[in-house]
Parts: C-alpha cells; sequence; structure tokens
C-alpha cells in the first residue's frame, strides 16, 4: 500500500512541476514565508504571469470581500466587496499580488469611484486584458451605498462590443453576485 502512495505522489508531482517551470515562477512573492504589507497606494506590488491560452476565451472573477479605503476628506474608513472580472490576453494577475495592492488601499483616501476606476486602470496596464470590468459595492455611509463600475477593453470589436453592452446593461448586482455564492452558504 505504501508502494501505490509513492506512486501516486510522484505521478502528482510530475504534472505539477511540468505546468510552470520553477524559472517561470521563482520571482513571484507567492509562497514566501514573510509579507510586507504596503501602508500606501502601490501598484508596483502587482505581478502578471502568462496565459497559457491567450487565444481562448475565459472569463476570471475575483472577488475581494474586505476592502477598506479612506474618505479623502474625513479620513473615516470605507468597506466594500471588489468585484473583478476580466478575459485575459497574454497576462493574467497573479492573486496574491493582487490581495497586497488592494490592501494598499487600506490608508489611501480616495473617493469609491476613483478607487474602482484606479483599480481598473492599474489591473488593464498590467495585464492588457481583451476586457476587464471593476465594481465596487460599498457599505452605506450616511444613509447612502455607493456602487461605481469602471470597465476597460482591448480594440478588438468583439470586445468593445462586450464593454458597450455590459456598460449599458450594468445594475448594482447584475455582475457581481451574493456572499452565499463565494462562502458556500
Amino acid at each position: 500500500m505504501a508502494k501505490a502512495t509513492k506512486k501516486t505522489k510522484k505521478s502528482s508531482s510530475k504534472k505539477i512541476s511540468s505546468s510552470r517551470s520553477k524559472t517561470e515562477l521563482k520571482d513571484f512573492k507567492l509562497g514566501e514565508v514573510t509579507n510586507e504589507y504596503p501602508s500606501t497606494y502601490s501598484p508596483n506590488v502587482l505581478e502578471a504571469f502568462d496565459n497559457k491560452n491567450p487565444g481562448k476565451d475565459a472569463w476570471t472573477t475575483f472577488v475581494c470581500t474586505e476592502f477598506t479605503s479612506l474618505c479623502p476628506k474625513t479620513n473615516q474608513p470605507d468597506f466594500a466587496r471588489i468585484f473583478i472580472n476580466y478575459i485575459a490576453d497574454k497576462k493574467m494577475v497573479e492573486s496574491k499580488s493582487l490581495k497586497l495592492y488592494l490592501f494598499s488601499f487600506r490608508n489611501h483616501g480616495d473617493f469609491h469611484e476613483d478607487c474602482v476606476q484606479k483599480i481598473c486602470d492599474d489591473l488593464t496596464k498590467l495585464m492588457k486584458p481583451k476586457f476587464i470590468e471593476v465594481i465596487g459595492e460599498f457599505t452605506p455611509r450616511g444613509g447612502i451605498s455607493i456602487f461605481p463600475y469602471a470597465s476597460a477593453s482591448s480594440s478588438a470589436k468583439k470586445y468593445q462590443k462586450i464593454k458597450d453592452d455590459r456598460f449599458t446593461a450594468y445594475a448594482p448586482g447584475k455582475f457581481s453576485c451574493g456572499l452565499s455564492r463565494v462562502y458556500g452558504q
């Protein structure tokens, strides 16, 4: 029985090692024991990796349930869920670097709309995706919730149409999801 286990381990590690080379992964922060959390807005922490399927279309969605920034006027904290939906081209964002980047807004003073636009712009600059949208669902303060939306696309007609269609059809909650879907409740 121990021999079968060893064979399984060998074949699974072989499969894992053939998917991405050590050289390709050596510079990523992923897997480091210690993390340096930025204390100010830090787009420089974002990292990208090569998309192995650039000729195919696939949606990738990130949900950050604990986004925090500061009101630029009062310096009070604002809380939000951030949804990032994108169709990659040649590059994809590495998730740990995205977490550190989103964390960098914690002491950053900007209006909700500016934070969402900045996230969209920074990820567009990093990856040059076929299409990307960023949605912020900020918790109410003073009795008002703000749900900003920003998007960008490549110049290809197909992705320009997706951008135009989704922008026109946007409504709060339309391109995001309830937390029960995130946490499986």
